[in-house]
Parts: structure tokens; sequence; C-alpha cells
């Protein structure tokens, strides 16, 4: 039986990456992706006991960082404003490109109902049957 620290120690080396890339596609932002992921890790660290199977944990990170993101916006009130997507600048070098750009928009234009899904599965890697049953769906749905 592993102790706790090394249970985390792999949790952390084994999602890292995929947790960044879904933050990074909430948030938008490389600084606030870190941030969300650190802050999951660190509610991951205080449940880890409450993990029974391991192999649920991907799906309760993702969770855990959907709420984290969902905590953000409950925080603090925002104002909105609109934007045009073609005239936003981005910092990082990968995103200047016309296909990332067309990409970012086509997702932007979806609905949270399609985009989730889709960002689980691309970008996280989840089955069918897990994004199903995180999002609280059918599978053919």
């Amino acid at each position: 039986m592993w102790d706790k620290k090394s249970r985390f120690t792999v949790l952390v080396e084994a999602f890292s990456p995929d947790l960044y890339r879904y933050a990074y596609w909430l948030a938008g932002d490389k600084h606030v992706a870190e941030d969300l992921v650190q802050e999951t890790f660190t509610r991951a660290w205080r449940s880890l006991d409450g993990l029974r199977d391991e192999r649920s944990a991907k799906a309760w990170l993702i969770t855990t960082l959907r709420r984290e993101n969902a905590r953000r916006f409950a925080r603090k009130s925002l104002q909105r404003v609109e934007l045009d997507v073609d005239t936003l600048e981005t910092t990082d070098v990968n995103e200047h490109g016309p296909e990332t750009r067309a990409l970012r928009r086509a997702l932007h234009d979806l609905s949270r109902d399609y985009r989730d899904p889709l960002l689980l599965q691309v970008l996280g890697g989840f089955s069918v049957e897990e994004i199903a049953t995180e999002m609280d769906l059918t599978p053919g749905a």
C-alpha cells in the first residue's frame, strides 16, 4: 500500500499535462490555467483519502478542475464586454496561426453542451462513457 505522498506524486505526474490542457481551453490564459491546475491538486491533496478507485482519478481531477473554474466566476462579479475574436491578441507563439484562430473561434461558437464533451474527449482523452458519466448524460447523447 502506498503512502499519501506517493499516491499524490503519481497523480501529479500522470495527469498534470491533461489538466493543464483542459484548464487552458477553459480559461484561455496560461497563468489562469496554471492556477487552476495548482488549486485542483491542492484540493486533491486534501481529499486524496476519499479516492477509493485509482481508475477514476482522472475523472475526479477533471471534475475538481471544472468546479474550481466555476468558483473563479462565483468569487467575483465580472463585467461583460463584447469582443471580436479576430482582434484578440494572444501571447503564446503557437496561437498565432490561422488554423488555431479558426479552431478557437469554432469552439467558442459551440454551445457548452457540445463544447465541454468535445474538450473532454480531445484534450482530456476521456472515452464516450467517461464523458457521459462526468456530465450526467447517456453515452448516446
